[in-house]
């Protein structure tokens, strides 16, 4: 059985528009949103951003939310694009609490911006700060965006750092596929905050200049923010007058397996990444008429993108550009809200600038340097993250019926677990002290009940990694606040930061096993492992991995749970790591 995956709605907030009239204005003009902080409060007023243009307030008036109500930013602009998306679609939230409805949301920043404000009163115990500990974790920033809209339905979070909206599309199209939902509302959110500029400027990836993607003067990215998100259903399904705005095609999620932060020579994930989904699609590289790049504006991202891009395309590379130059780096949000870009320009019959593109780079693509009137039938836009975590989607213009997703038996043929510091001492039959030192204790929990593992499955490499974790490594956020508490915004530790994002750990697993399989991270409160064997099942039913490492991995520093016996919740474990090895 096949059926046809249709978008119905979309809805987008970014620095260039607060809707899709508004960003097609500023595509279509070339007007750009990067510029001088008016929002985020840091000392780095030099560094160039793409914020979008309404305050916290307004926000909450477009959403008729109590102005005294003290709620992340991430969660406001979520609720704001996903307000847009339903309506887009024809639909209201009291219809669709009457349907099998799944809200699947990206974020890596999540409640950190409320966090840092509050996190020296948390540190002292105060219970009016400990309260905000609530909103921080990312599963409880998709919460609040449906609770806002009233919508009641299945939720779940994707956290794979800057490719987690564009997964978020992905495991929506399966779940679909797989006749778990009828309807679903995907994409991602994530505002800016003084941790991550600051994490992201400790990297010395920023330029201080507004950003330049595949230029040969490039120095770094922009930061921007903003959400947007899509909703989908099967064709068959759709019984009201609606108009769909375009179909999912194919899909690919791979793992580049190379480093954290840099992409591998040749761009391996990503070549995977877009391979899977024309593969998928049944279409070939000279059918696709346009690309939307990751195109970051790094030195390393610009060049590994356009040798993956060089080796599916040859010398028939289609028209290519990024929209970062306009809205900014939206990490976690960005494969939405170019999703979403890719939908206007696929509407409107355009290809997008790659703004401020002057001067060529022998090592790069030659991105399209005016807007141009095209038909785009076949768009293909990529998405890669922290941890080598690629994503691509292609969108078509025609139907594309997609093999259903059919269940099968699976079963766990090896499990480790371990909850206590004392355990990690058995990571030494593995790895070497001086490899673990810079580790942190979640880090080598994972390591070692996941290896313990393989070792007990006889596998030396499993087909795909899916991580579940509610806090990521906790422990490395809470140093990088004490940083900024403490010290301001000066001296912060790279490797902390690095190894602060939630997806981590997949990529470091996925690193160390040599593994280019699909590769994910579900943060969704304590459903988080309930979610990640959901689509370990689905993985091999689909036939695309015969063995799966599956993990559930967290930890919670005495600080925060301090802080949850203060409110009167329910208090995490210290720490707490689970492998099993899934299969057929």
């Amino acid at each position: 059985m096949t059926h046809g995956i249709a978008i119905t709605g979309s809805g987008i907030v970014c620095a260039i528009g607060t809707d899709k009239a508004t960003v097609a204005n500023s595509l279509r003009k070339g007007i750009g949103g990067v510029g001088t902080m008016q929002h985020l409060t840091s000392t780095h007023k030099e560094l160039p951003v793409g914020e979008v243009m309404l305050s916290n307030d307004a926000l909450k008036d477009a959403l008729a939310i109590n102005l005294q109500e003290t709620i992340s930013r991430t969660t406001l602009l979520g609720a704001y694009a996903l307000k847009q998306a339903i309506e887009d679609a024809g639909l209201t939230a009291k219809q669709l609490n009457h349907k099998r409805v799944a809200f699947i949301s990206g974020t890596t920043v999540a409640g950190m911006d409320i966090t840092e404000q509050h996190y020296h009163g948390m540190t002292l115990g105060e219970q009016t700060a400990c309260q905000y500990i609530r909103q921080h974790d990312c599963g409880s920033n998709s919460n609040d965006i449906a609770r806002l809209l009233g919508l009641e339905c299945e939720i779940t979070t994707i956290s794979t750092a800057c490719s987690s909206a564009l997964n978020a599309i992905i495991v929506g199209t399966r779940m679909l596929l797989a006749n778990e939902t009828d309807i679903v509302i995907a994409g991602g959110t994530e505002s800016l905050s003084t941790f991550h500029l600051n994490g992201f400027n400790s990297l010395m990836i920023l330029d201080h200049k507004p950003c330049r993607p595949f230029d040969k003067t490039r120095q770094g990215l922009n930061l921007g923010e903003g959400a947007a998100y899509v909703v989908l259903e099967r064709t068959d399904d759709i019984k009201r007058h609606v108009d769909i705005q375009a179909y999912i095609a194919g899909y690919g999620n791979r793992c580049d397996a190379f480093h954290q932060t840099a992409s591998s020579d040749n761009g391996e994930g990503a070549f995977l990444a877009m391979n899977d989904a024309l593969t998928m699609a049944d279409i070939m590289p000279q059918d696709v008429d346009y690309i939307n790049a990751h195109g970051t504006g790094t030195p390393n991202n610009d060049q590994t993108e356009s040798a993956a891009i060089k080796r599916l395309f040859g010398n028939n590379t289609p028209p290519t550009s990024s929209t970062k130059a306009y809205t900014g780096h939206t990490t976690s949000a960005s494969g939405s809200i170019e999703t979403v870009i890719c939908l206007i320009a696929m509407q409107q019959g355009f290809t997008p600038t790659n703004l401020r593109w002057t001067e060529p780079d022998e090592t790069c693509i030659t991105p399209v340097a005016t807007i141009t009137p095209q038909p785009l039938h076949h768009v293909l836009c990529n998405a890669f993250g922290f941890g080598g975590n690629d994503s691509s989607l292609l969108l078509s213009d025609v139907e594309k019926p997609l093999h259903d997703i059919i269940g099968s038996n699976t079963k766990i043929i090896a499990q480790s677990e371990v909850n206590t510091d004392e355990e990690l001492s058995g990571l030494k039959e593995f790895i070497s002290p001086m490899e673990s030192r810079r580790m942190g204790k979640l880090l080598k929990a994972a390591l070692l009940t996941s290896l313990r593992c393989l070792k007990e499955a006889n596998i030396e490499q499993p087909d795909a990694i899916i991580v579940a974790t509610r806090f990521g490594q906790f422990d490395h956020a809470q140093q990088l606040l004490d940083t900024l508490s403490k010290n301001g915004e000066e001296g912060i530790s790279p490797t902390l930061f690095m190894q602060s994002t939630h997806n981590t750990i997949a990529g470091t697993l996925a690193i160390r096993l040599h593994c280019h399989g699909y590769n994910i991270t579900y943060s969704q409160g304590n459903a988080s492992f309930d979610w990640a064997l959901r689509d370990a099942r689905k993985l091999l039913a689909e036939g695309k991995a015969k063995t799966v490492l599956v993990g559930w991995h967290d930890e919670c520093p005495e600080t925060f749970r301090r802080c949850f016996e203060i409110i009167g919740d329910n208090v995490p474990t210290p720490l707490y790591s689970k492998s099993i090895i899934l299969t057929q």
